[in-house]
């Protein structure tokens, strides 16, 4: 990849999700308003990879822009519905995503030792997982979201539980092995 990484659409499209991750933080959880920018940020977050992609202006940056706008998205929206969540999820719901979340953070820890960089893989779990932590809202709207929160939570476990196994199973980072099926083939 180029060195001198130069603006493309693609990094444009990732911008526009920081801004309407930001403006989600002063906007009401249950306004229709909140819901349409929430959905620009969905779209955002597909459509920039794919572009970028098919374009080939893939790059090193957008690939980081596209983190940083990840994790200002998800942030916001934790601030937001984690209050909703406290007050209508059971309590094992907690520590199921508590064991989640720590083995999500043993996972990336053993990457970076091994590969000596933050690792992520898209493996088809992790983004089914993705793509429903942010229909979580929607379901949060419907419904009291318990049972749709349960399912969460359990495929997030088996999706970072298959993500660490790639990474202790792995001789080095591929990004873009899609489940541990996936990897078995690539040797």
């Amino acid at each position: 990849m180029d060195s001198k990484h130069k603006w493309n659409i693609a990094d444009s499209i990732t911008s526009v999700r920081i801004f309407a991750a930001i403006a989600l933080a002063f906007i009401s959880l249950y306004s229709p308003i909140f819901i349409i920018i929430y959905t620009i940020c969905g779209l955002t977050d597909i459509i920039d990879g794919t572009l970028a992609r098919k374009l080939g202006i893939a790059s090193d940056f957008g690939a980081k822009l596209d983190s940083v706008a990840d994790l200002m998205f998800y942030t916001i929206m934790m601030i937001k519905i984690m209050p909703v969540l406290w007050a209508r999820m059971p309590s094992g719901i907690w520590f199921l995503l508590l064991a989640v979340l720590i083995l999500r953070v043993i996972s990336y820890t053993y990457a970076w030792t091994k590969y000596h960089r933050f690792a992520a893989i898209h493996t088809y779990l992790n983004k089914l997982t993705g793509a429903l932590v942010f229909l979580l809202p929607y379901a949060l709207w419907l419904t009291t979201g318990v049972p749709y929160c349960w399912g969460l939570c359990t495929l997030a476990l088996i999706a970072v539980i298959e993500e660490l196994s790639i990474h202790i199973l792995s001789k080095e980072y591929t990004a873009e092995i899609h489940s541990i099926l996936h990897m078995k083939e690539r040797r």
